[in-house]
């Protein structure tokens, strides 16, 4: 059976195992949060990019006319 202190000790000796295991898996969830910002972010610019030359084609149209 454990002493009364070495609780402490024990707990001190798997913190950092324990704050590396949280620093993980945050970065992971960043990155993977991150990729699925991307994804959104470069969807939303082709359909920008899209209407923008949409509105430039009409632009042109109505000028040359």
């Amino acid at each position: 059976m454990m002493a009364h202190g070495n609780w402490i000790v024990a707990f001190f000796a798997f913190l950092p195992a324990f704050l590396n295991l949280i620093i993980v898996i945050f970065v992971i969830y960043f990155a993977i949060n991150a990729i699925k910002f991307m994804q959104a972010k470069t969807k939303l610019d082709r359909e920008r990019n899209e209407k923008i030359n949409e509105l430039i084609k009409t632009f042109n149209k109505e000028n040359n006319t």
